[in-house]
């Protein structure tokens, strides 16, 4: 009976421990509930990779695209769809890219070494932020916001994936929300940019 005691004593620790790695790599950061009330996208206050403050009511009177990007996905490659989206549209559309390291591990690099791989290997010049994370008991109260009907007012998709896409209105309403595999560059994307 001792013996069963033991390993069961065992097995909660592995268990515990295998938990707490899995979780290492996420952000430690829980926020309270202050800090996801925000009513409006624009009251939103997030830092670049650079740490530098960035104020989403400058994106006012543009249509804003929210992504959440990793370096080593199979959908990495779509850096290159959306900077090209990006430089075609940028007198009407903002994309923000979000870092998260919420599936498979596959952003785990620091603010730093995204920042090199992004420029170096994408050209990459539209707004890139901090990692966050983008579901979960940590999601940052910006992913809280797009994924919660009570303050968006529609929608209560989270990511499912990297690079899902969330497109928002020249008025900062959440006007869409796309999963991983719609590209960048889909007509209805570009339709929703042009309308």
């Amino acid at each position: 009976m001792k013996n069963l005691v033991f390993l069961g004593c065992l097995l909660l620790l592995v268990s515990a421990y295998s938990i707490s790695k899995t979780h290492e790599s996420q952000p430690k950061v829980i926020y309270s509930t202050e800090d996801t009330m925000a009513k409006s996208f624009y009251e939103f206050k997030m830092k670049d990779l650079n740490g530098k403050e960035v104020d989403f009511s400058s994106f006012k009177g543009k249509k804003i695209m929210v992504v959440n990007v990793a370096s080593k996905c199979g959908y990495t490659p779509q850096y290159e769809a959306l900077q090209k989206l990006y430089s075609e549209h940028s007198d009407k559309l903002v994309i923000l890219g979000f870092p998260a390291n919420n599936f498979g591990g596959q952003e785990p690099g620091s603010n730093e070494e995204i920042q090199t791989f992004c420029s170096e290997n994408y050209g990459v010049t539209f707004p890139m932020f901090e990692k966050v994370s983008v579901k979960g008991f940590d999601k940052h109260p910006l992913f809280r916001w797009l994924s919660d009907a009570t303050m968006n007012g529609w929608n209560n998709e989270e990511p499912s994936w990297n690079f899902c896409k969330y497109i928002l209105n020249e008025k900062g309403e959440l006007i869409k929300f796309f999963p991983s595999k719609v590209e960048p560059l889909d007509q209805e994307i570009i339709d929703l940019i042009n309308g």
